[in-house]
């Protein structure tokens, strides 16, 4: 005779092996703390995959021991970073669980247990319930039903699993336990706190460039990425600019991206950014939703008519002839002050260049990525490299002074295509900190200990020679 299945925990076999659980049985005297007790979240997120995860949740607590059970937690949780604070509680051990509750490990859990099948006739629609055993549930269930051996498999038979109850250490969701005592019963807010990874964020700027006016308008996006294993709800979310240091294993790494330095500090001009420690904060202006599995964007900027001009760039980082003659970087410059119009500190990203067409379209010329940028910096996006602006340096001589010192003599050929003027910003690297200029045709800049910098103007359709000597070594 059938069974009443309304008692007992059912697993439809398929495929993908759907659970439905009907009921849950949990450790009597227990004090749990679920998702929907979460009063307040906030999210404090790094540059890369890492985040401080705080929460608000109310506890009603009976005097003596009380076990705790936090659900939706981050599944990427670090254990051993959990803080829990409440008024009058000590804590005696905390666990998290992250054995999950799947089809799957429902079986795995069953090996050696009495569960129950109901197959129904596809005939006349009967119910048929047999009592089996778990022998195996590796690449497939084995079952012994009666006196023989059955491989559970999926077939046009309809057939359903009856479990009586779930284990007590499998969870619907990622679950931290804490144990705590009191003398104080009743209720309290608790404080919640723990790094957990999957969480990042980065910067993405879009950048409207006009020549002739020599201006821009910059849009700033934030792109928040989850991939924690839980969804965060109406937090209250910071972002963190810097190199964090933490700890893998027995080694220490730097938290952050080696970049190419496209900023060079020029001023000290004061921050509207609150900081933390030696970090920079960016807090996002309203409570924000992070849904597990979910990239989102998030504005954080917005200024127009920057001024901002197109230069020509080259770089050299040594002292060497180059067969073919090399083309000119193209970059967008501008400072990040307030009297240029923008004066925020601006985190690192890849900044993204448009220009308008004769018909008034915008159309990208192309990216590069920026450093972190404190405010009163100078800003150079690289766009490209051009097509009529060519540079052919030679070496012409070479000289050992002694064993530590040398002499260098280069000729810079640039030549311009173009019909109108252009001035190349020409940076020779290679000298050590006692380098020092012996004779140059154009005035040149100490741009750092090590860089050299000139201002090459070069006439339309025309072409400039830029020599220099010099002696360096340490």
């Amino acid at each position: 005779m059938p069974q009443n299945i309304n008692d007992h925990t059912r697993c439809f076999i398929k495929p993908c092996l759907p659970l439905l659980i009907t009921s849950l049985v949990f450790m009597g005297g227990m004090t749990k703390a679920t998702a929907s007790d979460i009063s307040k979240t906030s999210l404090t997120i790094y540059n890369n995959n890492l985040a401080l995860v705080e929460e608000v949740r109310p506890l009603e607590l009976i005097s003596g021991r009380n076990r705790l059970e936090f659900k939706n937690v981050s599944a990427s949780i670090r254990p051993e970073t959990v803080a829990l604070s409440a008024q009058g509680i000590d804590i005696v051990e905390q666990n998290f669980d992250f054995d999950l509750l799947t089809p799957k490990k429902l079986m795995e859990k069953a090996v050696g247990q009495k569960i129950q099948l109901v197959r129904i006739n596809p005939a006349n629609g009967a119910q048929i319930v047999e009592e089996a055993t778990v022998l195996s549930a590796n690449e497939g269930v084995v079952l012994k039903v009666g006196n023989h051996i059955e491989v559970l498999r999926d077939d046009n038979i309809p057939t359903r699993v009856l479990f009586d109850k779930v284990p007590d250490n499998l969870r619907a969701h990622p679950t931290l336990s804490v144990t705590v005592n009191t003398d104080t019963p009743g209720h309290r807010d608790a404080r919640l706190s723990y790094l957990s990874t999957g969480l990042s964020w980065k910067a993405d700027y879009v950048a409207m460039f006009d020549e002739k006016l020599g201006k821009l308008d910059m849009q700033g996006w934030i792109t928040l990425t989850n991939n924690s294993g839980t969804t965060f709800t109406d937090a209250n979310t910071q972002l963190i600019a810097g190199k964090i240091n933490v700890i893998s294993g027995d080694r220490n790494y730097e938290l952050h991206e080696r970049q190419q330095r496209t900023t060079r500090s020029s001023g000290n001009e004061h921050s509207d950014h609150p900081a933390l420690a030696d970090y920079y904060v960016y807090p996002l202006k309203e409570k924000t939703t992070v849904a597990d599995k979910q990239t989102k964007q998030v504005g954080f900027l917005e200024a127009q008519g920057v001024t901002a001009k197109k230069s020509y760039f080259y770089f050299a980082d040594w002292f060497s002839s180059v067969n073919e003659a090399q083309h000119a970087d193209v970059v967008v410059q501008f400072k990040n002050s307030q009297s240029s119009g923008l004066g925020t500190q601006l985190p690192a990203g890849v900044t993204r260049v448009y220009v308008r067409d004769f018909q008034g379209n915008p159309k990208f010329v192309g990216e590069s990525r920026i450093d972190h940028t404190p405010q009163g910096s100078e800003v150079s996006v690289k766009t490209g490299e051009a097509f009529d602006v060519t540079i052919q340096p030679t070496l012409i001589s070479q000289e050992k002074i002694n064993s530590t010192r040398s002499r260098y003599s280069m000729e810079y050929l640039i030549r311009n295509a173009k019909p109108d003027a252009v001035t190349v910003d020409l940076r020779q690297s290679g000298l050590w900190r006692e380098g020092k200029v012996n004779n140059e045709s154009l005035k040149s800049t100490r741009i750092d200990a090590y860089t050299l910098g000139w201002q090459v103007p070069v006439g339309a359709n025309g072409e400039t020679k830029l020599t220099f000597t010099v002696e360096t070594g340490w």
